[in-house]
């Protein structure tokens, strides 16, 4: 009894930890969008580069995504979670003390290389080892996380100190998360019994393999257009409210964080609601609130579009976490970290390509497209959702 009680505790103190990863891997998350109405005057350039940043970012994170199942065989997620916080930590240090707009494009790649490994092997980690309720909660840490960096952001604009500040009292915190995760290694080998990792054994997969498993190619489709949507919302909803809202960019930058409040606040209560709903109809219910969310959003100027971001936000908090989640069930526990990663890999060529697709129809049409563009995603999220559940039904019992 007394080592099951010790072990128990290891899982509690394993678990505190995920937990604040998943707060630190949302910090940064929301950070660009909030600032950026106030970055591009400073380095001179149009708008729409916000979209170029992202980019470099999401083309880091691919390429470290589709490393993860390695790396995690090879190290371990516990190694690769404190190292891959220590590489964002340094680059957004490097983003506040960027004077040109290329240092920001430089110091985007080891951002989003520490992003995507941290996100995979957690994910997976998650997954095979926490019930969906868990993976819910966990992304609500996430929600807290991308919720706090506007207000930091805003905090720093409304004191006078400026986005470089903003970006270094986060880079701050992440530092000493990194210390937190260092010192917290051993428990990822005492967490004992079925959550002691295991990540070492097993056939590494290529893509092509990952490719040709029954549904895989719909399940990287559902995670394209959806993170395509959530990031397209966190990244270019501050410059809706600023540049066709009539909102001041000080006030588009706080605002900016309601959608993540909802992400945040919806994860916690659909953390419960999966106890009783699964995964498919949490992803529906969703999918429908965002589309609500997306509505609102076309009376930019009061506030009823802020209700709108906040909304979208409640909409969005199940999708993600209960896609990752069905991933071990639908694709097997020794395939999941692999089918994750390409998950991921196909999550962040989205976020690569549409929301600086949308800056550029901003820039030619105008920044009024904003919900046009959210509603395009979002029906293209929905239908190949459908058609992964029916894939899913081929290959399941």
């Amino acid at each position: 009894m007394k080592g099951g009680g010790k072990g128990k505790t290891m899982i509690h103190l394993l678990l505190g930890v995920i937990y604040l990863s998943f707060i630190s891997l949302g910090l940064p998350d929301s950070l660009l969008g909030a600032a950026w109405p106030s970055m591009y005057g400073e380095f001179g350039v149009p708008v729409s580069w916000a979209g170029a940043v992202s980019m470099l970012i999401a083309v880091s994170t691919v390429i470290s995504s589709l490393l993860s199942d390695r790396l995690t065989r090879r190290m371990g997620t516990g190694k690769v979670t404190a190292i891959s916080v220590a590489m964002t930590a340094a680059a957004l240090y490097g983003f506040s003390v960027s004077r040109s707009f290329w240092m920001l494009c430089v110091w985007a790649v080891p951002y989003g290389l520490g992003a995507g490994s941290v996100d995979a092997s957690l994910n997976n980690y998650v997954a095979l080892h926490y019930a969906s309720c868990h993976m819910s909660w966990l992304h609500c840490m996430w929600g807290v996380g991308a919720s706090l960096g506007p207000y930091i952001m805003g905090y720093a604009l409304s004191m006078g100190m400026g986005w470089h500040m903003g970006y270094r009292m986060i880079s701050v915190l992440q530092i000493v998360l990194t210390v937190l995760l260092a010192a917290a290694l051993p428990l990822w080998r005492r967490g004992g019994g079925r959550y002691e990792e295991k990540e070492e054994s097993g056939e590494v997969l290529s893509v092509c393999q990952i490719a040709g498993i029954p549904g895989a190619k719909a399940a990287m489709a559902s995670f394209f257009f959806y993170c395509a949507l959530e990031q397209t919302a966190g990244l270019w909803g501050s410059s809706y409210l600023a540049l066709y809202g009539g909102f001041s960019p000080k006030e588009a930058a706080r605002f900016a964080g309601l959608f993540f409040i909802g992400i945040t606040v919806g994860r916690a209560v659909s953390g419960v609601l999966t106890v009783w709903i699964n995964d498919a109809k949490m992803i529906r219910l969703g999918l429908l609130g965002g589309g609500l969310g997306i509505a609102a959003l076309l009376f930019p100027g009061g506030r009823l579009a802020l209700a709108g971001l906040v909304l979208l936000g409640l909409g969005c908090a199940p999708v993600y976490p209960c896609l990752m989640h069905a991933a071990p069930e639908y694709f097997g526990a020794d395939r999941s970290q692999a089918i994750i990663g390409v998950q991921m890999a196909s999550a962040y060529v989205g976020i690569c390509l549409m929301p600086p697709l949308f800056g550029v129809i901003a820039e030619r049409l105008g920044i009024g497209l904003f919900p046009v563009w959210l509603l395009i995603l979002l029906a293209a999220m929905g239908a190949v959702h459908e058609g992964l559940l029916k894939k899913c039904r081929l290959v399941q019992p």
